[in-house]
């Protein structure tokens, strides 16, 4: 398993072994001593799946209030994502900032999605079914968001934004300045 580190602090690309022959491959997406290891000592609790059935759909830019903040690790089953973070936490040296990763069912990447990151994903492919562990509930009244195309961050999705398929929810996320934010970065956790 190889762990890389991003731009983000704290945010991880993680590549597990993948073994492969003329039938297909074998991996391990998770493993928790090994993670634990690699210094992941994340107590995942639930595992979620979403399909999405056209290239362009835009699931983002979510997060969850603190006390109930998520750590994600997130993978592409089928498909092909990419995939953007932002820095929600007050006090980061990279807050407001953003970075994007590419998620394949061909490089078999995964991402580490730390509590106080706005997180959201385009598709790139049809039929994108992507795989993520949480290590905290779904909380409805600690549900946030930003907008995934407020000027003061500048993200660049890889299509036009007329072309993206957004729900009617996500259209409405305000800009990073205006949102409900009570994520403070810790220096060394």
């Amino acid at each position: 398993m190889k762990i890389i580190d991003t731009k983000l602090k704290d945010v991880k690309i993680i590549e597990t072994d993948v073994f492969g022959d003329h039938r297909g491959f074998f991996t391990e997406t998770y493993t928790q001593n090994k993670f634990h290891e690699a210094g992941i000592d994340v107590d995942f609790i639930q595992d979620n799946q979403s399909l999405s059935v056209e290239p362009g759909v835009l699931r983002g830019m979510h997060y969850q209030r603190a006390p109930y903040a998520q750590t994600k690790l997130l993978r592409a089953v089928t498909g092909v994502i990419y995939d953007v973070l932002v820095d929600v936490r007050k006090g980061s040296p990279t807050y407001g900032k953003w970075e994007g990763y590419l998620l394949s069912e061909y490089n078999h990447r995964q991402l580490l999605v730390p509590k106080g990151f706005a997180h959201g994903f385009v598709t790139l492919t049809p039929n994108v079914n992507v795989a993520y562990k949480v290590d905290g509930y779904y909380a409805p009244e600690a549900d946030g968001g930003i907008a995934y195309d407020d000027p003061d961050i500048g993200i660049q999705w890889p299509m036009p934004l007329n072309h993206l398929i957004l729900s009617d929810k996500d259209t409405k996320h305000p800009q990073l300045k205006d949102a409900d934010l009570n994520f403070v970065y810790e220096e060394d956790k």
